[in-house]
């Protein structure tokens, strides 16, 4: 019988910064939840409003429509990126030099910051400066994102895509070198085909990596705002105005503080609601998968 008792004393040394990280988290909330409750006409000019600024952008057309545009787009993404970053991890050296030379190119997009992808793909697209631009407009293509919703909608894919693949690839492929070697030997004596391996060896191991993949590109395409901000401004028209770039507009450009943080709120609880949903609608298949694994 082990009686040994669980030394949880080293919580002591993360205590301070979870409560300073709590802190830092929790008061710029509250000061968000007071302005949805207020009209603030200016420092001493306040009038409480109750829920008047929620219903009006639960019932903006605008609004839905941004939000409609931003659910395409991470639907988009999530089917581009999860299958093409668990493609590019399995065909990736599992070790040498080339292992190592290949991490760090892969990793490359990621060091680069938002708001410069935005102004490299902007310049990359130019029809006479621009590689891909005069490309497609060599080859009789009428390219043109500041005009055409289509070509700014497919430009915004691509960046996204170029730029958060490489970190779903990484995730997989560090799920795919946990996996002993033990289930690759098995499945050589059993002259497994490689369809057999990856569907019942790696993509079962790759489930928890996929669902951390998965929150974190849904969270960030979900809130996506530099990237296209800087290369279409939210156009042609309103075509690529997601709802980060409502709600900066509503908050900064209109100064409307009010209607902004109750907008706000409500962003903030569809994106945990929705993260909510995939991750446990992932962890109850993945129980499911073990249940019946173990009958």
């Amino acid at each position: 019988m082990n009686n040994k008792v669980q030394n949880n004393r080293a919580w002591l040394l993360v205590l301070p910064m979870l409560v300073l990280v709590a802190f830092s988290a929790i008061i710029p909330l509250m000061t968000v939840v007071n302005y949805s409750v207020q009209d603030v006409l200016g420092p001493h000019a306040r009038f409480f409003t109750g829920t008047e600024w929620f219903s009006t952008m639960l019932n903006d057309p605008a609004l839905h429509a941004a939000f409609g545009r931003q659910v395409a787009f991470s639907l988009i993404i999530l089917a581009i990126q999860v299958p093409l970053g668990i493609g590019i991890a399995l065909l990736m050296p599992k070790k040498g030099w080339q292992a190592s030379a290949v991490l760090i190119l892969i990793t490359l997009p990621l060091l680069i910051p938002w708001n410069v992808v935005g102004s490299i793909w902007q310049i990359f697209t130019r029809n006479d400066i621009g590689l891909m631009g005069w490309s497609l407009s060599e080859i009789g293509l009428d390219y043109n994102l500041t005009r055409n919703a289509s070509d700014a909608w497919f430009t915004i894919i691509l960046m996204d895509v170029w730029h958060w693949t490489p970190l779903v690839a990484m995730l997989c492929y560090s799920g795919l070198r946990s996996i002993p070697e033990a289930y690759y030997q098995a499945a050589r004596i059993d002259r497994a085909s490689k369809w057999a391996v990856f569907r019942y060896i790696q993509l079962p191991k790759l489930t928890n990596v996929l669902v951390i993949a998965v929150l974190l590109r849904f969270m960030h395409s979900f809130m996506i705002y530099a990237e296209p901000f800087v290369l279409t401004g939210g156009g042609p028209g309103s075509s690529t105005t997601f709802l980060s770039q409502s709600l900066t507009t509503m908050a900064i450009g209109q100064q409307d503080l009010g209607p902004s943080a109750a907008f706000s709120i409500i962003y903030f609880l569809v994106i945990l609601l929705v993260s909510w949903v995939f991750y446990t609608t992932i962890m109850h298949m993945q129980k499911d998968k073990n249940s019946q694994g173990g009958a």
